[in-house]
């Protein structure tokens, strides 16, 4: 076995195990990190008010962790893409250019090249770079309204009780939104635009 034949098996080996690495959350998501004070340190709103808070964020709890876990993934599987295939870009060339005989490096350039097809089809085929963008997005918006709404709570109406109506709603036309373009084959390119458009009325 020569030394090309080694580093494609090296190759092979460093490509599947980071792959698994980056999926992993898609799988078996991640884990939710503390974001400062919550709800129940809240001197906006009475005990009753606060509980009530307290229990819309736990029912919408594993959705926030699906959302995490799938942005985390997402963006890992992008990373890879675009990590292997800079390396691809240089290596395949250097290498046919200093193997005595481009016979002996066929396999390493050739695992190298199927591996750079097989990531960048994924790419495509999953819309990584889209579902990114959307679970980062929508798990961003919802710890935004919750900050919106424990540092400026006017913003959603007069009273207490009127406050905590327009953030319920705004919570379930996020949840509404991001699970609609998980259904969806193709993301909408103004995700953004139409979901600030929509959380504004």
């Amino acid at each position: 076995m020569t030394a090309y034949n080694i580093n494609a098996l090296l190759y092979a080996m460093v490509a599947v195990i980071t792959f698994i690495y980056c999926a992993w959350p898609l799988i078996f998501g991640s884990k939710l990190h503390p974001g400062g004070p919550s709800f129940n340190d809240c001197h906006h709103f009475n005990e009753e008010q606060r509980k009530r808070l307290q229990q819309n964020y736990e029912r919408i709890k594993g959705t926030l962790k699906f959302w995490k876990g799938k942005a985390t993934g997402y963006s890992r599987i992008h990373y890879y893409c675009v990590l292997f295939t800079i390396i691809a870009s240089w290596a395949v060339p250097l290498i046919s250019a200093i193997a005595p005989e481009i016979g002996q490096a066929k396999w390493l350039i050739l695992t190298i090249s199927s591996h750079i097809a097989l990531a960048l089809s994924l790419h495509r085929g999953l819309n990584v770079m889209e579902n990114m963008q959307v679970f980062r997005h929508g798990e961003s918006e919802f710890y935004d309204i919750n900050r919106r709404l424990l540092d400026t709570p006017r913003e959603f109406g007069n009273t207490p009780e009127e406050q905590l109506e327009s953030y319920f709603k705004n919570v379930a036309d996020l949840r509404r939104f991001v699970r609609r373009q998980e259904t969806e084959s193709a993301p909408v390119v103004d995700y953004k635009k139409e979901l600030k458009t929509k959380l504004n009325h």
